[in-house]
């Protein structure tokens, strides 16, 4: 029984890998149509700045970035419902929030004004 099920593995495996690899290879190909596009539109437009940008960006190449987030246990997370999520965990550790309620139940306090507003009469006389 183990020996039947390493081949349907090693097939879904293959076939994850080519599935991936064919996305990597879209993306990349519409990555690149859209960066020449935009570097004909500057040429165009004689926008040097932006062009000579667009080039040095283009020969750095393509660096695909991933939607991968790993969780506290080790765990890939790809949906973006947890990632959001972690994420929020993520930063209510580091900027120490004690929680949603307790910030939306909190008062605002307004400033009072020291200086008072001018008169009409100061406003003329300074601009004459």
């Amino acid at each position: 029984m183990v020996t039947a099920s390493k081949p349907n593995n090693i097939d879904n495996l293959n076939n994850v890998r080519h599935e991936v690899s064919r996305h990597c290879r879209n993306k990349k190909k519409e990555y690149l149509k859209a960066k020449i596009s935009e570097l004909e539109t500057n040429s165009k437009n004689k926008n040097i700045r932006d062009l000579c940008r667009g080039i040095i960006y283009f020969k750095k190449g393509y660096h695909p970035r991933p939607n991968i987030v790993e969780d506290e246990q080790g765990d890939l997370v790809t949906d973006s419902h947890s990632i959001l999520a972690s994420w929020r965990n993520h930063l209510f550790q580091l900027l120490n929030v004690h929680g949603v309620n307790d910030v939306r139940q909190t008062e605002i306090q307004t400033t009072v004004t020291i200086v008072p507003e001018p008169r009409t009469l100061e406003v003329e006389m300074a601009f004459e």
